[in-house]
């Protein structure tokens, strides 16, 4: 029976066993999906095993989406491009490594039905996920991206990679269409941002990467101003819609009866 893992640090909070083993079941598909709370250190070994077989693929998520990559053989061009992987498998003998999260965000909003073409756009945080939000926002032609993260280091890393970035002080506003939570702040209830969402007005999209828990302090404080809310189960979806077509050569379904399972 093939095997998959999501592998990360948090991992707890992921509904990606509940999601892939979902659509291996109604694909009649003999395999098994399952979680791994990761450190470092286990990265290397992980290639190795899909390499010798005893894996068939890996989703990675916090913090080791860039950690990942010198384990591996060979980069798609957008993993390539974002220096940024979610996705592992064995392709013509090579670990090779994917990103998804492109595609997951960019569907996301457009199923928002919202043109971020010459917005302005806020992205709080500077991780994993990140590289590949700026990529999908320049691809949607976004008009400028202030990259806000508490350690000004690692925005300067993504600013090296990518042209025309700003980089803000955490807690500074500028005036925005669009603001991006792509912190872990939220993964757990008493987390805060000490910044005043309220000072942004209204008319904004408050877009969380963030979906479970499906409310967080920054969707709240979006909601209060009257702006237009959204989680990240749609970014979620896509991405592992994605993942799971690389592996399985079949687009699984999203419809409502996915949703419901999930939120069951």
């Amino acid at each position: 029976m093939k095997k998959y893992l999501v592998v990360g640090n948090p991992i707890e909070h992921s509904f990606s066993p509940k999601l892939q083993n979902y659509w291996l079941s109604s694909n009649n598909i003999k395999a098994i999906y399952g979680k791994l709370q990761a450190y470092e250190d286990d990265l290397k070994e992980l290639c190795s095993s899909i390499r010798n077989g005893q894996l068939n693929g890996l989703n990675i998520t916090v913090p080791f989406k860039k950690k990942i990559i010198p384990h591996l053989d060979v980069l798609s061009g957008d993993a390539l491009r974002t220096q940024s992987v979610n996705t592992v498998c064995l392709k013509d003998g090579n670990v090779t490594g994917y990103n998804t999260d492109i595609d997951g965000f960019e569907l996301s909003v457009k199923k928002l039905d919202y043109d971020v073409s010459n917005k302005k756009i806020v992205i709080l945080g500077a991780g994993g996920v990140v590289p590949s939000i700026i990529y999908s926002l320049k691809r949607m032609n976004v008009k400028q991206i202030y990259l806000c993260n508490r350690t000004k280091k690692n925005a300067q890393i993504l600013n090296n990679l990518f042209e025309g970035l700003e980089i803000i002080d955490w807690g500074m506003l500028p005036d925005f269409d669009m603001i991006i939570n792509a912190t872990s702040l939220g993964l757990k209830e008493n987390d805060k941002f000490g910044i005043d969402f309220l000072k942004a007005g209204d008319n904004k999209l408050f877009f969380d990467v963030i979906y479970n828990p499906h409310i967080t302090d920054f969707s709240k404080a979006g909601n209060k101003s009257g702006n237009i809310i959204e989680n990240g189960l749609n970014m979620f979806l896509f991405q592992a819609q994605k993942a799971f077509s690389i592996w399985h050569n079949i687009e699984p379904k999203i419809d409502q009866d996915v949703i419901k399972f999930l939120e069951s």
